[in-house]
């Protein structure tokens, strides 16, 4: 079996509200897969379900090969799941709190004591082990969360918006770990608000919309869905922002005039540029920058949602997710 995870045709209700509504998802083992989607899409409900905190109401999932439903403890022991919020004691200093999850977990004194060296020297943070957590910058304690989620070495991990609120120094050493985890052969499934983060990262992306996965591909792919390289010319002068549009000509030209911004389908990158910077210099209109870009995925979200925004998918009256290292701890 090369899938890590499989949801085939499931269903789930919160009363009325259809929260899942035949989703598919297949995750191979050793990748990184994105789960996408606008408020109310059904991503969150689909994290707690495969984590084994909710039941569904219809339709197949497994996690590492399991039943979530038949063989909720032993898909407990084989998972780790980071939450949005740390779930450190500030107080505690880095190694004591991986102590404490490998004692919860049943681990013994000894080898939850080897394990949290093990993972701190993983994680860059064996020179900080004994410093108190409420000292760390935002980016090591994200990074020790991370390291206290995979405290029983779990074949597939949950992350659920695991850089939010970092500063880019914070969110670039997380992604730095979260390669290090796949390179080793860990599973991981990426739920994020920052769609940077998923294009940095994911293998494949599943994009959800009313409970149903609407696309789903690499970056490249879901990109290509929404058409190809464009060109960008950004004017020095805002006057002559007509003037060149004309000029440049062309289907889907688009216009900013807050950003002197110009943009058109280039279907030939390199014959597109030399046009517009041959066609701007003989009008004599001054170019402050010209890029060619391919899609970006927030494009490609927009596109195939409709342009509503990221956000908490779970009903208002729903329960937030719980840190799995609890209920793990409890199988």
């Amino acid at each position: 079996m090369t899938e890590a995870i499989v949801m085939d045709g499931v269903h789930k209700r919160y009363g009325e509200k259809r929260a899942l509504d035949g989703l598919d998802l297949a995750v191979g083992r050793g990748t990184v897969h994105g789960l996408l989607g606008p408020n109310g899409a059904g991503k969150t409900t689909a994290v707690r379900i495969m984590s084994t905190l909710l039941r569904h109401d219809a339709g197949r999932v497994t996690v590492a090969g399991l039943d979530v439903r038949g063989r909720a403890d032993e898909v407990r022991r084989r998972i780790g799941l980071l939450g949005q919020h740390a779930a450190v004691d500030e107080e505690l200093g880095g190694r004591q709190n991986l102590e404490m999850f490998g004692r919860l977990y049943h681990l013994g004194a000894r080898r939850a004591g080897s394990r949290a060296d093990e993972l701190l020297e993983r994680f860059g943070l064996a020179d900080a082990g004994r410093k108190a957590v409420k000292q760390y910058s935002g980016g090591m304690r994200r990074r020790l969360d991370l390291a206290a989620s995979l405290i029983t070495e779990p074949q597939v991990l949950f992350l659920d918006e695991p850089t939010t609120g970092l500063d880019p120094r914070g969110r670039a050493e997380v992604w730095s770990a979260v390669r290090s985890l796949v390179g080793g052969g860990t599973t991981v499934l990426l739920t994020t608000q920052y769609l940077e983060e998923a294009d940095q990262l994911a293998d494949r992306i599943s994009l959800v919309d009313g409970g149903r996965a609407v696309a789903e591909g690499a970056p490249d792919e879901l990109k290509a869905r929404v058409g190809g390289d464009r060109i960008d010319v950004v004017l020095r002068d805002a006057s002559r922002l007509v003037e060149a549009a004309a000029l440049l000509g062309g289907p889907d030209l688009t216009l900013d005039e807050d950003r002197r911004l110009i943009g058109a389908p280039a279907p030939n990158r390199m014959a597109a540029l030399a046009r517009t910077v041959r066609t701007l210099e003989e009008a004599g209109i001054e170019a402050e920058d010209i890029a060619v870009r391919r899609p970006t995925l927030d494009e490609v979200f927009l596109t195939l949602t409709g342009g509503r925004a990221e956000e908490a998918d779970r009903p208002a009256d729903g329960p937030a997710v719980p840190d799995a290292r609890t209920t793990g701890a409890a199988a």
